[in-house]
Formats: structure tokens, sequence, C-alpha cells
């Protein structure tokens, strides 16, 4: 078989293969979908598409593209060579319209020169989404645009993308870009907000592990209501919890609550705002409780625990009069913070119990709450005090002992405590 992109194309043909590329692309502006398939499959496609071999849609190109329901499929025959093409056109426009902006040509030219950037630079970045200069052409025209129209298309261009390519970063970089641009000349786009957290959602379901689009959702965050954030809070917990493993949704649940938390830390604040506040916390540790029980050995649930105590520290149990200051201040030893140590505690004693089984799960889960306890103490002292006569010095030693089997790092902490209980 020959390299990918030599295949059935003969060279002639390549620029009127991107001519009709590009007339796909400009006839159906409702594709949402594109991928690239072996030439293998056309044939399948097709069929079942309702077409007879006699008869291809256009006898031409049919083994080249498929697009049908708004789904482009293009050949992996034709891809790289199709693809340097469409650079090399993208390119020679490109450098035509900087030299006609510089030498300030008629406006009617420059227009005609925008329109060819801009459509072979789509054709590029569907072959090859993170080829920059591409990005920064389209940025350099659509910053000389003021109707809102050109940037929700762009938008559309950018989501069909992800849909071949959802882990490419300069696609949802663009998109950031997008948005800021959106909200400093229009007005912060609310709906658009909501569009791109459903969007982040989608993809996260089909691209396990995707960081780039879960760290587009947690910058979202800064452009949202309280009303919107709560309202994330809500749609997220579902999927947070039957993707116990993926870090990423807890560190956007952070970011919301974090947001919850800023009316805090501004002087004036009500009393409303942290009676609101307290609630949400304290039903977020609850709900993170249950996961950690049900899901044994996660460490993504315990590391979301600690952000939930410390914070729950700062803002709930520190004496301070109006902003919470660093951490290591003292502590309110009041009925709710005993309350607290008290179900830490036992979430501890239920954690370090292994039954008698080879599964490794028990044996995370109880250094994980080992690790947690002892992290915990730095934040509030009195917590050994309680920890020895609610254990007993026995349990509290082998507490440490767990983490020193894994943690070496914890060492240090660990031996000043054995000490004190020797």
């Amino acid at each position: 078989m020959g390299k990918m992109g030599e295949g059935s194309c003969s060279e002639e043909d390549l620029f009127d293969l991107l001519n009709q590329f590009e007339h796909i692309l400009e006839s159906d502006p409702l594709i949402d979908e594109v991928g690239f398939i072996h030439p293998s499959q056309f044939t399948l496609l097709n069929k079942e598409a309702g077409f007879s071999s006699e008869v291809q849609p256009d006898n031409r190109t049919w083994r080249s593209f498929w697009n049908q329901d708004h789904k482009l499929g293009i050949s992996t025959d034709v891809l790289i060579r199709l693809c340097k093409d469409a650079k090399h056109v993208f390119l020679t426009a490109f450098e035509a319209y900087k030299c006609d902006v510089k030498a300030c040509s008629e406006s009617c030219s420059i227009c005609t020169l925008e329109s060819e950037v801009m459509k072979h630079s789509q054709s590029v970045l569907m072959l090859s989404s993170d080829f920059g200069t591409a990005w920064n052409a389209r940025k350099l025209i659509l910053s000389k645009k003021d109707q809102p129209c050109a940037f929700t298309e762009e938008l559309r261009l950018s989501r069909l993308i992800l849909s071949n390519c959802p882990k490419s970063e300069a696609t949802w970089s663009h998109r950031r870009w997008i948005i800021k641009m959106m909200a400093q000349r229009f007005s912060t786009p609310q709906e658009i907000i909501t569009k791109e957290s459903e969007l982040v959602e989608a993809v996260g379901e089909r691209s396990k592990m995707n960081y780039r689009a879960w760290y587009h959702r947690c910058w979202l965050v800064s452009y949202m209501t309280i009303e919107q954030v709560l309202q994330e809070l809500n749609k997220s917990k579902r999927w947070a919890g039957l993707h116990v493993a993926d870090s990423s949704c807890f560190h956007y649940r952070r970011r919301l609550m974090l947001k919850i938390l800023e009316p805090l830390n501004v002087k004036g604040s009500t009393a409303y705002d942290k009676t609101e506040a307290h609630k949400i916390w304290m039903e977020e540790l609850d709900w993170n409780k249950e996961l950690v029980e049900r899901y044994v050995g996660r460490e993504a649930l315990w590391l979301h625990r600690r952000f939930l105590s410390l914070n729950w520290i700062m803002y709930f149990a520190c004496n301070h009069s109006d902003v919470p200051s660093e951490t290591g201040q003292s502590i309110i030893m009041n009925e709710e913070t005993v309350n607290f140590i008290d179900n830490e505690i036992l979430l501890l004693e239920s954690s370090m119990t292994i039954p008698d089984t080879k599964f490794e799960d028990f044996q995370a889960q109880a250094l994980h709450a080992a690790a947690y306890m002892l992290w915990l103490t730095k934040h509030i002292p009195e917590l050994w005090r309680m920890l020895e006569e609610k254990l007993g010095t026995e349990k509290l030693k082998c507490v440490l002992s767990t983490i020193a089997q894994e943690r070496s790092s914890l060492l240090h902490h660990l031996v000043n405590h054995t000490v004190n209980l020797a």
C-alpha cells in the first residue's frame, strides 16, 4: 500500500479536491461533526445512505469526502496532500492580505482577501487543528469585526473542529479569545457561558481525562453569575458522582465553590452570604463522605475533602472578625467544630478497617484516610488530643504507621507526634 495521501488521487486533481472540500463546507453550514475515515469505509457509508454502487452522488469525489446528515468524513487517503495544499493556498492568501493592509489598498481588495484568508484557514484548521498561524490570521481579521454574528460563527467552527480533535489546545484557547472579545465589545454572554459548560461536559463523555476541556470550563467560572454557579454545582454533581476517578470534574467544583466564597472576602458581606455559603459547604462535605464510603480508595475524593475541610476551617471555624486570614489562627472550639472533628474521626476509623481481602482498594483507602487525618492536624492542633481520647494510643500509632510505610515525605511530622505518644 502506498503512503497515506499518495493514494487514488492524481496530483492534478488535488487542488480540485481542495475546491470540492471548501465547497462542501460552504454549502452545508450546519455540519456539526467531522472525522477522518479509511477509504474502505466509503462503500459501506454510501450503502447505508441509500446510494447504489452504480450511481454515486458525485463520482469524482465520493471516494474522498462523505457528507450526509450534516456529518463530514474525509478520506485518510488524501489527507496529507489535501492538508499540504490547503496550507499553501492559505499562506499565499495571508501574505497577499498582509501586503495589501500594509500598503493601505482599497477596502474592496482587502475585503476580498479577508474572505479568502478566512475560507482557506478554515480548511487548514479542519485538517490540522493546531496550526497556530491559521488561528492567528483569523484573530487578526476578527478583531476588526463589530458584529456579534461573526464571533458566534467562529464558536461554531471551533466546536466543529473539537468534534474531531477534542484535546486541541489551540482550539480551546481560541474559544476563550472569542468569549473575551464578545465580553469586551458587547456584553457578558451568559447564554454562551452556559452552552460552553454543556459543551465541555459532552466532550468529557467522549474524551476521557480531557484536562484542556476541563481547564476551559474552570476558566468560564469567572464570567458566571452566582445563580449560574449554583446551577453548575447542581448539574455537575451527577457527572462527578459517576466519574469519581476523574479529578478534573472535582477541580471544577472547587472552582465553583471558591466563587461562592468570594463575597465573604469583601468587607461588609452580609450574614445571609455566609449562611448560604455555610449551607452549601456542609452539603458538599456530606455528599463527599457518601462518595468516599461508596467508592473505596479513590484519591480524587480525599483530595476534594481536603479542599472542603481547609476552607471550612478558614471561613467558618476560625476566630477572625471580617476577612479570613492565613491558616494557623486559633480555631473556635464550639459545638459545630467538635461535631466536625468527631465526624472526621469516625470516617477515619471506618476507612482504617481493612477486610480480609486481597483487593488493594481497601489498603489505599486506609492510606488516604490516615494521610488526610495527619494533614488535618496541621490545621486543627486540638485534633491530636481528641484523637488520643477517641482512638487510644495504640490505634493512633497504627494510623501513623500506615502513613510511614508509604509516605516518607511526611516522616518529619510523623516523628514529632510519635514522640509525644510514647
